[in-house]
């Protein structure tokens, strides 16, 4: 894990490209000591945007069921829901 200044990185940003992407390290900008941004490779980051997009639906998947559980309600049968969209 790499950490550089901002006015650092512009200076350098073939340098931080080829880290983030060859090496797969993040590199961590900073401006007055503090983390600011982060260059990661498009690979980790996809893999990042999957991994929360599965967990947010684990989530709801959990609050549905908790939903059902405390409403004492049962799903909802798949012919319902289609008579009740139009679909047959």
């Amino acid at each position: 894990m790499s950490e550089m200044t901002v006015s650092e990185a512009r200076a350098r940003l073939a340098d931080v490209v080829d880290l983030a992407r060859v090496e797969h390290d993040p590199v961590f900008l900073t401006r007055r000591g503090r983390r600011v941004a982060a260059v990661i490779d498009v690979d980790q980051l996809n893999d990042l945007i999957e991994s929360a997009e599965d967990l947010a639906d684990l989530r709801a998947v959990n609050a549905a069921r908790a939903e059902m559980e405390s409403t004492g309600k049962g799903p909802i049968p798949w012919d319902q829901v289609k008579a009740d969209l139009g679909l047959l």
